[in-house]
């Protein structure tokens, strides 16, 4: 019914989506549904965008194709939270219905002001009216995108505040993916970019009104970090300028940038107004499915994100799709500044999910043979050496001679092993779920997310040098979606 490249109305999916009890069915009917990842009701999943809290309600949307499991549409879901437990999924927000946005939807965020929220996005158009187009340096058009919300479910008009003819020379066609930030009274956006010597960089623009933007300048890194930075995302987390972004094709290096696509955080120095300037770049995230992450501020003042469970142009595959489905988000984390380092750590609020804790030593977890799939382990190490972690016979995390490393060549359908070296290994806190994995390591400094398809028995296991100060297991309950 509906084509690549061809717009989807709000009356289309409603037509639509009545017929399609019995494909929803299938998709809950998959053994490896995740139990407490948001995952699509049906389709394709991917960047997760707009993400805020308003009056109290946080609002959830992700770039969406529920007519096909390869991504080609692109909408914005919508669910709703007050506790990350228990969910409601709402009619899809933004659909490409527009002049400016026929061809795909695109990523996009929030910006809570005066009572309202402020959409932004980029609006894709593809040209085919040349055959030689190569859509990097012709045939793209990339709008950029305001609407206003009153309460995150409607709104009235789409307003294009910048087009092609108002982004700066010197850069190609790509260009996408607008975050804002204010400071010191002026509203500043970024966008991730793609210059014309194929090296990728962050524009910077600013406003007085959320419709006229200034081109400022452009942020690179000293020496070239990829050919073009996706999803970025600028914020100050106590006190500290700080850059998310994901750089495409960043050549291997050891244990490190082992994706296709990479996921990156830069520490930075200076102020907005007076040009910032990159010090330090550190991945992310290290595991294999990890991608387009978006962080905000709630009303409590933490900074909480959530990532896109996928990652484009990978070669190892989702066995999901034969159940009509593809992707998910990460568990919500929250961010921390600390050491010179950026730290991610579960939010609080997933505690919720437990609905049974024990508190053992390396005995009596072995000795128990825990089988279940979806739950927490945390553990507490003192001068750990060397560490061996089973999950089943087919999933194994191993810390030797200062290297970590995840192996799930069995299980994997093309994953194999990421590592990263580590001086010590101080804390190991681990979410398994049905078909996912989140390691978070050294009070989550350094991270590993992962989708995982065992086809043995789990069993969790554990061979260490000493006792581990701490070693808790939490089996978990599945989160609740209305």
């Amino acid at each position: 019914m509906f084509q690549k490249y061809s717009p989807v109305t709000r009356a289309d999916y409603q037509r639509w989506i009545p017929t399609q009890d019995a494909a929803i069915r299938r998709v809950q009917s998959d053994p490896r549904a995740l139990r407490y990842h948001l995952m699509p009701r049906l389709g394709w999943l991917n960047d997760p965008n707009g993400l805020c809290q308003f009056h109290g309600i946080y609002h959830i949307y992700y770039q969406y194709d529920p007519f096909d499991v390869n991504g080609d549409l692109k909408l914005w879901a919508h669910l709703t939270t007050t506790d990350f437990i228990h969910y409601e999924e709402h009619e899809p927000f933004l659909f490409p219905d527009s002049a400016l946005d026929a061809h795909g939807a695109y990523s996009g965020s929030a910006f809570v002001k005066d009572d309202q929220i402020h959409f932004f996005y980029t609006g894709n158009i593809k040209l085919f009216d040349r055959p030689d187009h190569d859509y990097i340096h012709s045939g793209r058009v990339a709008n950029t995108i305001h609407l206003v919300s009153p309460d995150g479910f409607q709104f009235e008009r789409k307003e294009l505040v910048m087009g092609m003819e108002d982004y700066p020379e010197g850069f190609t066609q790509h260009i996408r993916d607008p975050k804002l930030i204010e400071e010191d009274g002026v509203t500043y956006m970024v966008q991730g970019t793609r210059d014309d010597d194929d090296h990728g960089a962050l524009l910077l623009f600013s406003s007085d009104d959320l419709s006229h933007w200034q081109y400022r300048y452009a942020l690179r890194t000293k020496e070239p970090l990829g050919y073009m930075w996706e999803c970025p995302d600028l914020f100050v987390l106590d006190g500290q300028h700080l850059l998310i972004t994901c750089p495409q094709g960043v050549p291997t290096q050891g244990a490190d940038y082992a994706n296709v696509h990479s996921c990156v955080w830069m520490q930075l120095s200076h102020t907005l107004a007076d040009g910032l300037t990159v010090e330090t770049v550190h991945q992310l995230d290290r595991g294999f499915d990890f991608y387009a992450p978006q962080s905000f501020a709630d009303e409590q003042g933490r900074r909480i994100l959530i990532g896109w469970m996928g990652i484009p142009d990978a070669d190892y595959t989702n066995p999901t799709t034969d159940h009509g489905w593809q992707h998910a988000l990460t568990i919500p984390r929250l961010l921390s500044w600390k050491d010179g380092m950026l730290h991610q750590q579960p939010l609080p609020e997933l505690e919720g999910l437990r609905r049974e804790s024990w508190q053992m030593d390396v005995e009596a977890l072995n000795a128990r043979g825990f089988d279940e799939e979806c739950y927490e382990l945390e553990l507490q190490l003192d001068g750990c050496k060397q560490l061996t972690l089973s999950l089943s016979e087919e999933i194994r995390l191993t810390y030797q001679d200062q290297l970590f490393t995840l192996d799930i060549t069995a299980c994997g359908c093309g994953r194999t092993t990421r590592s990263v070296h580590l001086a010590q290994l101080h804390d190991l806190h681990l979410f398994s779920d049905t078909s996912s994995l989140e390691v978070f390591l050294n009070e989550g400094s350094e991270v590993f997310t992962t989708r995982i398809y065992p086809t043995r028995p789990r069993c969790v296991k554990l061979k260490t040098e000493g006792q581990p100060a701490i070693l808790r297991l939490h089996a978990l309950s599945a989160h609740q979606i209305r």
